[in-house]
C-alpha cells in the first residue's frame, strides 16, 4: 500500500512540474540544487595583484625609471594605507582642465558619445584566469578618477591566444571628486561575464581632480569555476553589424517628415552618435540616403569604440567618409583588430581630404602604415602618435613627407634624431610640437638649433623628461622661436638659473601663456621676477621642487601677471600651507597647487 502510494504520489510531482510555471520550476530546481550543495566541491575565490603593466597611454615618470609610472602597479602595495605623494605609485602625466585650455590642445570632436568619459588608461595582466567577482584598486591620493574597468577574453601569457578578442565592461560611472585627497580602496559593484580574465583596463578621467591621482596597486578575485549568472548571456550589439542594409520593411506613411528640407534633415542626424546613424540606415530608403551622405561624416572620432572596431568596420564605413576632415583611431586596432590591408584600404579612400589623424596608442601601426598616412594624406595638419612605442624608429622618416604638418605630438615614440631633424627640415609650418619623453634623440641641443632655424612659428613646445638640453640649446630655442606660447622644460635638469637660461627666456617670450619648470631645483626669486616683468600674458606656471623662490617673489608675479590660473609650487621650501593660504586670499582666482607632503 505505502509503495502505490509512493508511485502515485511521484506521478502528480512529475505531472505538476511538467505544467507549472517557469517560476515554479527554477523553484523546485532550486531546491533540489539547495539540497545538493553540501555535496558539490565550493568553488574557492583566487586573489592576486597585477603580474605585469602591459600598455597605458601616459604616466609621470620617466621611461628610464620607476618614479611615478605605470610600472608601480605591478605587485604588492608600496603605499597604501598611507597617503600622499609618493614616487613608488602610478601617476598619469595630466589632470585638471589646465591642458585642454592650451593653445596646443586639440579641438574636440562632434558625435562623441556623452557616456565616454575616459581620457587615460592602463592594462594589466593576472597570473590566472579567473571569473572575476570583485575587482580592488588602491588609490593613495586625489581618488575619484576611474571611470570604467574592462576584462577581455585575450589571455596575455598563453602561448596560443584566441582569435576573437572580446572586452566586457564589468564596471563604469561618470568621474567624481572625493571629499578629501585621502587614501581609499575601491571596489565597485561588477557585472558577471561568461568567460574568465586575466587581463583588465582601468579607465581614468581626472578632469575634475585638484592634483595628480595616484594608483598603488590592483587586486583580481576570482572564480575558476563558471557562476551560474555566466549562463545567461545578453545580447551584445557589434559594430561589424552596422552595415548599409536597408530594413525589409517599409512604411508608406512617415508624418510628412521627407517634405522637409534635405538641409534641415542633415542637421537633425547630425546629433546622433555614430552606432546610431549606422541603425537608423537601415530603417528606409529615405533616411539612408541620409545617413549616408559623406557630409555626415567630415568629423569621426572611433576611439569611444576602440573594442570593437575591426577592419570590417572600417570597411562598413569606408564609402561614406570620402569627404572626411578629422578622424580619430586613438586606442583602436590592437591585438589584431586592425591590420595593414584594412587600414590601408580605408586611407586610400577616405586619405585625401584629411587635415586631423589621431592615433594614440595604435600598436597596429607600422612603417608602413605611416607609408601609407604619407602618401594618401597629402593635406594632414595634424597627427598624434602619442604612446605609439612600438613603433620602430625608421618609420618615423615617413612624417618628413607631410610638409604641411601644423601640430605633431610624438610623446612617448622611439623617434631617434635623424628622423626628427628630417621632419624639422621639411615641416617648416609646424605650430605645436610635443616630444616629451622622446628619449632615444640624443642631442637635444641640435633640435633646438633646427627649430629655431627652420620652424620660427612655433607656439607650443613639449619637451618633457628631455635629458641633455643646456643653456646654450635654450638660448638659441627662445631667441629663434619668439612667438612660443607653451613650453614645458618639466624634469630637464641640465638646465640651470645660474647661466641665466630662465630670465633670458622670459626677456624672448612676451607671448609665453604656459611655462613648466618642473623638478627644477636651481629656478630663484631673480627668475620669477623676471617673468613677472617679461611675461604679462603668463597663465600656467609650474615650479615644483625649487628651494630658491620665496613668497615676495610670488606676489609679485601675481600681481604683475593677472591671467595667472595655475600655479604649482609643491615641493618648494620656502613656501609652506601658511604661505599658500596667504596667496590665495588675496589672488582668489589662482588654483595655487601645494602638493600633500609625506
Amino acid at each position: 500500500m505505502l509503495t502505490l502510494l509512493s508511485m502515485f504520489y511521484y506521478i502528480c510531482l512529475r505531472r505538476r512540474s511538467r505544467s507549472g510555471t517557469r517560476g515554479e520550476a527554477l523553484t523546485s530546481r532550486r531546491a533540489v540544487e539547495s539540497g545538493q550543495r553540501a555535496a558539490m566541491p565550493v568553488s574557492v575565490e583566487v586573489e592576486q595583484y597585477t603580474k605585469e603593466v602591459l600598455d597605458f597611454s601616459s604616466h609621470y615618470g620617466s621611461e628610464n625609471s620607476m618614479s611615478y609610472t605605470m610600472w608601480n602597479l605591478a605587485g604588492a602595495p608600496n603605499v597604501y594605507p598611507s597617503s600622499g605623494d609618493f614616487t613608488q605609485t602610478a601617476v598619469f602625466r595630466a589632470y585638471g582642465t589646465w591642458w585642454e585650455q592650451c593653445a596646443s590642445a586639440p579641438r574636440p570632436f562632434r558625435r562623441t558619445p556623452k557616456g565616454f568619459y575616459s581620457q587615460d588608461y592602463v592594462e594589466l595582466g593576472f597570473e590566472e584566469p579567473v571569473y572575476p567577482t570583485a575587482v580592488e584598486v588602491f588609490e593613495t591620493y586625489y581618488p575619484g578618477a576611474i571611470v570604467q574597468i574592462l576584462a577581455c577574453s585575450y589571455n596575455p601569457f598563453s602561448q596560443n591566444p584566441p582569435t576573437d578578442v572580446r572586452w566586457e565592461v564589468l564596471w563604469s560611472g561618470e568621474p567624481t571628486k572625493a571629499l578629501t585627497p585621502q587614501a581609499r580602496q575601491f571596489s565597485p559593484k561588477i557585472k558577471h561575464i561568461s568567460f574568465p580574465t586575466n587581463l583588465l583596463r582601468l579607465e581614468v578621467n581626472s578632469s575634475l581632480m585638484d592634483y595628480y591621482t595616484e594608483l598603488d596597486a590592483v587586486i583580481l578575485r576570482g572564480v575558476k569555476e563558471k557562476p551560474m549568472l555566466a549562463l545567461y548571456k545578453m545580447p551584445i550589439i557589434d559594430i561589424n553589424d552596422l552595415s548599409d542594409t536597408e530594413g525589409k520593411t517599409q512604411k508608406t506613411g512617415n508624418g510628412y517628415f521627407d517634405r522637409l528640407p534635405y538641409e534641415l534633415i542633415q542637421l537633425i542626424l547630425s546629433h546622433l552618435t555614430l552606432p546610431d546613424l549606422c541603425r537608423l540606415a537601415q530603417s528606409c530608403k529615405l533616411l539612408h540616403q541620409h545617413c549616408c551622405d559623406p557630409l555626415q561624416y567630415t568629423q569621426l572620432s572611433l576611439q569611444p569604440y576602440w573594442a570593437r572596431l575591426s577592419d570590417a568596420s572600417l570597411g562598413h564605413l569606408q564609402s561614406r567618409c570620402t569627404l572626411l576632415q578629422r578622424l580619430n583611431l586613438s586606442w583602436t586596432g590592437n591585438r589584431g583588430a586592425l591590420t595593414l590591408t584594412g587600414f590601408s584600404s580605408f586611407m586610400k579612400a577616405c586619405g585625401l581630404s584629411l587635415v586631423c589623424l589621431e592615433m594614440s596608442c595604435c600598436h597596429f601601426l607600422n612603417e608602413a602604415c605611416l607609408e601609407v598616412i604619407s602618401q594618401t594624406c597629402p593635406r594632414l595638419q595634424e597627427l598624434n602618435l602619442s604612446s605609439c612605442d612600438r613603433l620602430h624608429p625608421q618609420a618615423f622618416t615617413h612624417i618628413s613627407k607631410l610638409t604641411r604638418l601644423r601640430r605633431l605630438v610624438l610623446y612617448r615614440t622611439k623617434i631617434e634624431q635623424t628622423a626628427i631633424l628630417s621632419i624639422l627640415t621639411f615641416c617648416m609650418e609646424l605650430r605645436h610640437l610635443n616630444l616629451g619623453s622622446c628619449v632615444r634623440i640624443e642631442d637635444y641641443d641640435v633640435v633646438a638649433s633646427m627649430l629655431a632655424a627652420r620652424c620660427r612659428s612655433l607656439c607650443s613646445l613639449d619637451l618633457w623628461r628631455c635629458r641633455n638640453l643646456t643653456d646654450r640649446g635654450l638660448a638659441e630655442l627662445v631667441s629663434g622661436c619668439r612667438m612660443l606660447e607653451e613650453l614645458d622644460l618639466g624634469w630637464c635638469p641640465t638646465l640651470q638659473s645660474s647661466t641665466g637660461c630662465f630670465q633670458h627666456l622670459a626677456r624672448s617670450l612676451p607671448r609665453l601663456r604656459k611655462l613648466f619648470l618642473t623638478a627644477n631645483r636651481t629656478v630663484c626669486d631673480s627668475d620669477i621676477e623676471e617673468l613677472a616683468a617679461g611675461c604679462p600674458s603668463l597663465q600656467h606656471l609650474d615650479i615644483l621642487g625649487t628651494r630658491l623662490v620665496s613668497s615676495a617673489s610670488l606676489k609679485k608675479l601675481l600681481q604683475s601677471c593677472p591671467r595667472i590660473v595655475l600655479l604649482d609650487v609643491s615641493f618648494c621650501s620656502q613656501i609652506d600651507v601658511r604661505v599658500v593660504q596667504e596667496l590665495s586670499g588675496l589672488f582668489p582666482n589662482v588654483a595655487i597647487k601645494k602638493s600633500f607632503t609625506h
